[in-house]
């Protein structure tokens, strides 16, 4: 009975996925088609997309892969850009604290922004009904996580064939990919305009440090000024 229940849970993970997998796709066609005019080879394409998992953090190398390649500053930002998988890990701990860490920190390495929005948001549905540690099931997370990752590679390495054949990929308007999927994340997540004023704060933040500050310290100024204002309104609320 457990078993069949952890495959429906995994195939509803992957039905709540699939919408935006489509957007994914050609996110990572422009990442191909950038890494093959930088420099890189086929195979380093692959494995960064591979061992990195994490489509910001990539763009950003990419326009960073020059000779003398500046790997220190790669790695810093990288960091920096990955940063707020420390703040969506944390949301997930109240759910998954109870798991073993054998459990977690392999299928962490799956948590992408997509696959983590469309768990988190089937938590806070669970949350309703049920207390969190039943909340959440690592079958509907991987389901609704890790087909994220063959996706991006493979489309990754797709991109980095056919974009010297295409040429100039972003007239496509693959580009546009990005910021639905976020739309349609966030709605899925909405629960009111008071709910959001944190969202308002960062997205305010990020844009101001964006336009006046250089480099990518835009992503540390957005999530943590959003995650002061929902601290700074808990506390009010209390």
């Amino acid at each position: 009975m457990n078993s069949i229940t952890r495959s429906d849970s995994f195939l509803q993970g992957v039905k709540d996925a699939s919408p935006l997998l489509m957007a994914i796709a050609p996110y990572a066609i422009i990442l191909g088609a950038q890494a093959s005019r930088s420099g890189l080879t086929l195979p380093e394409t692959g494995f960064m997309t591979a061992l990195n998992f994490a489509g910001g953090s990539e763009f950003a190398a990419i326009q960073l892969w020059h000779e003398p390649l500046p790997v220190l500053t790669i790695i810093l930002l990288t960091f920096l850009i990955n940063s707020r998988h420390i703040i969506m890990g944390a949301a997930l701990t109240p759910y998954i604290k109870h798991l073993p860490r054998r459990q977690i920190l392999p299928a962490l390495f799956f948590m992408a922004d997509e696959g983590w929005a469309v768990t988190y948001a089937k938590m806070l549905k669970n949350a309703a009904t049920l207390p969190p540690e039943q909340s959440f099931t690592m079958a509907y997370y991987l389901g609704a996580s890790f087909p994220f990752y063959p996706v991006w590679v493979g489309f990754s390495v797709t991109g980095f064939l056919a974009g010297p054949v295409l040429g100039n990929i972003e007239q496509y308007g693959f580009a546009i990919a990005f910021p639905a999927t976020f739309i349609v994340l966030l709605r899925s997540m909405w629960k009111g305009l008071d709910a959001a004023i944190p969202w308002l704060i960062s997205l305010t933040v990020a844009a101001v440090c964006y336009r006046l500050v250089p480099g990518h310290t835009y992503v540390l100024a957005g999530t943590f000024s959003g995650i002061f204002s929902a601290w700074v309104r808990g506390v009010k609320v209390k």
